[in-house]
Parts: structure tokens; sequence; C-alpha cells
């Protein structure tokens, strides 16, 4: 039999459960396995869901998730953390104060999750101000969509350069990477955009065409904590990262009637016992 895979990398996941399995708390821990590393969670908020619409939304407590938190960093620990959806003022509020007074060396990813794939509300609209001011100062990197970096920046995005000049806002409001993603603009390529104050570093790749798209955002951001949670470079996370989710579009298992989810586990060899 052969050595099974050694795990590498600890992340922490604060975020919502999708139960339809694609996106969400569910995505992020396949995603984080399939790269190697060891997921932990701690929960914002329930949701109902399928491939076609998010039916209900029931918050947990911002104590409670407060608790989730601690429980974990004080035992299992973490190498990285990813932010999700952080459904209102009063989770955002408590998570980045976690976050800057009790982890602070800890490198955070965060994905700014605001609307899901069928355009129902993830973030409570009057908790942007809220996600701005708090979160994105600790995101150690950044992953917002060409929606949400308008929503957060009031630029919009039409081209390339107004990707990055949104990022350099971004930048501005405190955080340390900003990867820019540009799968909402058209084209055959889709271009993303990693961004630090020293630099800006395109990465390039086809897209791939298919309905199959429930939970991109949140597997990258996963992927991409995964890497730093391992010791990766950011640079070598996002490429990681991207490659990894190109594989998990075009090997979508077809589920649902609406937008599918990806295969996260194409990485993983069924077990032969």
């Amino acid at each position: 039999m052969n050595e099974p895979a050694r795990v590498h990398g600890r992340v922490l996941i604060v975020a919502g459960s999708d139960s339809g399995g694609g996106a969400g708390i569910q995505a992020d821990i396949k995603a984080v396995t399939a790269l190697g590393g060891f997921a932990a969670t701690a929960v914002t908020a329930l949701t109902a869901q399928n491939t076609e619409a998010v039916f209900g939304v029931v918050p947990v407590a911002p104590d409670f998730i407060a608790e989730q938190m601690r429980r974990v960093l004080w035992d299992i620990g973490a190498d990285c953390i990813k932010l999700g959806m952080l459904h209102d003022v009063a989770v955002i509020e408590t998570v980045a104060g976690i976050l800057a007074r009790e982890v602070s060396s800890i490198p955070v990813v965060a994905d700014p999750v605001m609307v899901a794939k069928g355009g129902a509300a993830l973030l409570v609209p009057a908790a942007t101000d809220s996600l701005k001011r708090r979160i994105v100062p600790l995101a150690h990197v950044l992953t917002p969509n060409v929606p949400e970096a308008e929503a957060l920046t009031g630029r919009a995005i039409h081209t390339s350069d107004d990707m990055i000049g949104a990022a350099r806002t971004l930048l501005g409001l405190g955080a340390r990477s900003v990867l820019m993603k540009g799968g909402h603009l058209g084209g055959e390529t889709v271009r993303d955009f990693l961004v630090t104050a020293e630099a800006v570093t395109e990465i390039a790749h086809p897209r791939v065409h298919t309905r199959h798209t429930h939970g991109t955002g949140c597997t990258l951001a996963s992927a991409v904590a995964t890497g730093i949670a391992q010791g990766l470079a950011v640079e070598a996370a996002v490429r990681r990262a991207i490659a990894y989710v190109q594989v998990a579009l075009a090997t979508a298992p077809g589920f649902g009637r609406g937008h599918g989810p990806l295969n996260h586990g194409h990485t993983v060899r069924p077990f032969s016992g």
C-alpha cells in the first residue's frame, strides 16, 4: 500500500455554509483538502441553496462565531485564515476584532463575498463600509471579482486598466496584495491581475465555457490560502490556485439545473482499500 500523503498547511476558514456543497465552507474544505492542506472552520451563516438559488439564510450569532475561531486557534492553530461570507456588520466587527487583537501574525486571504452566483445578496448592503474599513486592511491577499471591486471602490470597471486602478485603490485601503479576477469581463482569455505596491503581475488563462461555475471564487481563495499556509510565496500560491480551478471548471461533474459545482476533487485518486 502506498504511504498516505502528508497533510501540510492549516487553514482556518471563516465563512458561510452552502447546503448544495458547491460554494462556501463546503467548497473551501474540499479545495484545501484536495491541495494537501488541513481545513478547520468557523461557520458564519447557514444557507438553504442549490444550483438555482439561495432560498434562505440563517445567521450564526457573532459570539458563537468568535467561540469557534478561538477554540480552533487555541488548540489546532492555523498557518493561514481564509475569510468568506461575513453576513453583516456585527459579524465583520467580531471577526476583525479577533484577527487584529489575537492572531495578527497569521496571514489572511479575504474573499469579499457579496452576492451569490444566482444573484442573492450574501452581505447586508449596509455592511459594505464596515467590510472596507475592518476587513480589507487585514488582508494579506484580497480576492475580489469585478462587481465586488466596483462595490468596494465606487469605480466602474470595464478594462484591464480599470481593474488595476481598482486594485490600487484597495491597496490604498490597506490590503497587502489584491488578486483582481477578470472573469466577469468578456473575451476568450481571462486576465487576472495580482497587484502589490511593488508590481502588477498579469496571469492570463483561457476561458472555460461552462455553466458550472458555482463556488469559483470561494474555491480560488481557499486554494490561495492553502498555498500560503504551505509556505508558498503569494504569486506561486495564486498561480497554483488558478491552475487548480481551471481543471476543476473543465471537469465539472454537471450536477444541478443551474450554476453547478466544480470538480474540487480532481487531484484525488479513489482509495482502493
